[in-house]
């Protein structure tokens, strides 16, 4: 964390000075679809920041390393950073069925209301806190209901961007759906664990996530670009601005699309769809600040620690907030990545949380895999 108070060696891809090393991030930008990307670096050696294209077409404003933007699932990491404090403060257990912390109303929704064990009932019941931690509740993700998808994520974006969502009625739309598997049956992705996450700590601690989340992380660590912005459309400041493929309509008014983009403006939206599992906005230095302080044991004692990096009931997929991301260089690291409209960011880290990089790119069309495995090796893994 002191190494963010150092210089920042800055490289701009877009410089054309000749004198500085060509960067991996350069390699996220594509013409038409993704206009700018940046990475922080952070080590034993220093920081270093690099850019490449631009964080505004219209104005041709190089991305800075202060900027906020939104970091979708990185939101999970301090979900389930917060909920893990919980459990080593004894207010939960992580094998207690979630029934038990939820408001009655929500706990009414899941396929198996009330507080019984009998395994004679719906196996809804026997959801726990940490089925929910690692994905493996087999609850069905609301963002994957295909009407949801369509008007908030897809082309319907435009019309619907500014809707403001309940977290019961987005869990109302992931229970209309069956479940995938029965709870604890199989690691499956599911962003309905992550809003009910954020209601387990409000009925635990009768605050907010977002409450809690700013007293036991986001004000211990002083990440002062990090904030939940509930319902709020705007980005604070400074900012650039983000591009949306998927959104995005030929032709329309709002957006930013022209002759040589297939991109929208979709810097304003109203970021509950996403609530607990995807709303934060953060910074890269707050990003490394974050996932370094984590990693080193700083916010977690150690026995939560590791069941946070536990990937046992995911198969080695996916711990809780965290997951492991094997290099051909025999190093494992550890992180998240987060997607939501406009925007794409992941943040990975050694065991040690000594080395960290976090790159991000302000647009929600697909990353090229093989960029991001070069980005990640040329700074991971040392030249033989």
């Amino acid at each position: 964390m002191t190494a963010l108070t150092c210089a920042v060696t800055v490289s701009a891809g877009s410089a054309g000075s000749g004198t500085a090393a060509r960067s991996p991030v350069q390699d996220l930008v594509s013409p038409r679809t993704v206009p700018g990307a940046a990475q922080l670096s952070q080590d034993a050696h220093g920081v270093r920041f690099h850019t490449a294209g631009v964080a505004d077409v219209r104005t041709g404003r190089p991305i800075r390393p202060t900027d906020r933007f939104r970091v979708g699932s990185i939101t999970k990491t301090v979900i389930a950073t917060v909920t893990l404090q919980l459990a080593a403060e004894r207010k939960l257990d992580l094998d207690d069925p979630v029934s038990t912390h939820l408001p009655a109303a929500t706990a009414a929704l899941l396929p198996c209301p009330g507080d019984s064990d009998s395994d004679s009932r719906d196996p809804g019941c026997r959801i726990t806190v940490r089925q929910l931690l690692t994905h493996t509740s087999g609850l069905f993700s609301y963002t994957d209901d295909r009407a949801f998808f369509h008007r908030f994520f897809g082309p319907g974006f435009t019309a619907h961007r500014f809707q403001t969502h309940k977290p019961d009625a987005l869990v109302r739309t992931a229970l209309s759906h069956p479940p995938h598997a029965a709870p604890g049956e199989r690691y499956r992705y599911s962003n309905t664990d992550y809003l009910l996450l954020g209601m387990v700590i409000r009925q635990v601690t009768g605050h907010s996530y977002a409450t809690e989340a700013h007293r036991r992380v986001i004000a211990p660590l002083r990440l002062t670009g990090t904030s939940f912005p509930g319902t709020r459309a705007g980005l604070p400041s400074p900012h650039g601005r983000a591009y949306t493929a998927t959104g995005a309509t030929p032709g329309a008014t709002t957006g930013t699309t022209t002759g040589n983009s297939r991109t929208a403006d979709a810097t304003y939206l109203n970021p509950s769809s996403a609530g607990a599992a995807g709303e934060l906005v953060s910074t890269l230095p707050d990003l490394n600040r974050l996932f370094g302080a984590l990693l080193r044991g700083t916010l977690l004692p150690a026995p939560e620690l590791r069941q946070m990096r536990d990937t046992t009931d995911s198969y080695g997929r996916y711990g809780m907030g965290l997951f492991p991301v094997r290099l051909p260089c025999h190093r494992t690291l550890w992180g998240h990545n987060g997607e939501i409209s406009g925007s794409y960011v992941q943040t990975l880290g050694t065991t040690d949380g000594r080395h960290l990089v976090s790159y991000r790119v302000n647009s929600d069309a697909p990353v090229d895999a093989a960029a991001e495995r070069a980005l990640l090796t040329a700074e991971f893994c040392p030249k033989a």
